[in-house]
């Protein structure tokens, strides 16, 4: 079954992580400061620079009172900044208008297998007692449950 990751936001011109993929990402312990961090990290070469994919506080602040009205909090917006996807070392390739084109219609069509996502989860989660993490009891059985309550998707 595949999991759309994010709502496109039109009036806004940015993403929020759809329900389904917060309430997955909560349950498995895939969230850290936001839910989207991992997936950040395989965009960008698969390194922690990518967990800082929606570092856009600023932005998020100038459509906060926007976002508001229309019901959205504004510190969990995805503003995509097409400058964040480009380093500058062998390019860039593309114009800002371009690549901001380019991750909006990537981020309009993303969705994930869950099967991805639980073997995440399975891999990610600490013994019990680990100092380092927060161990998921029940894991296998909360993955069960969200796969059967998922499976319309």
């Amino acid at each position: 079954m595949r999991i759309k990751v994010f709502k496109y936001i039109p009036e806004l011109d940015c993403f929020d992580v759809t329900p389904e993929f917060r309430d997955i990402s909560d349950t498995l312990g895939l969230a850290e400061w936001n839910h989207v961090v991992d997936i950040g990290r395989f965009f960008c070469m698969d390194n922690d620079f990518g967990e800082h994919w929606f570092d856009n506080w600023d932005q998020r602040e100038a459509l906060n009172d926007k976002a508001k009205e229309l019901g959205y909090e504004s510190e969990l917006l995805c503003i995509i900044d097409p400058d964040r996807f480009q380093d500058g070392k062998d390019g860039p390739c593309h114009s800002s208008e371009e690549r901001k084109l380019f991750w909006t219609d990537v981020l309009k069509s993303l969705e994930l297998d869950f099967d991805f996502l639980a073997n995440m989860a399975i891999k990610n989660n600490p013994p019990p007692n680990d100092s380092f993490g927060d161990h998921i009891t029940n894991l296998k059985k909360k993955i069960a449950g969200l796969r059967q309550r998922y499976s319309k998707f």
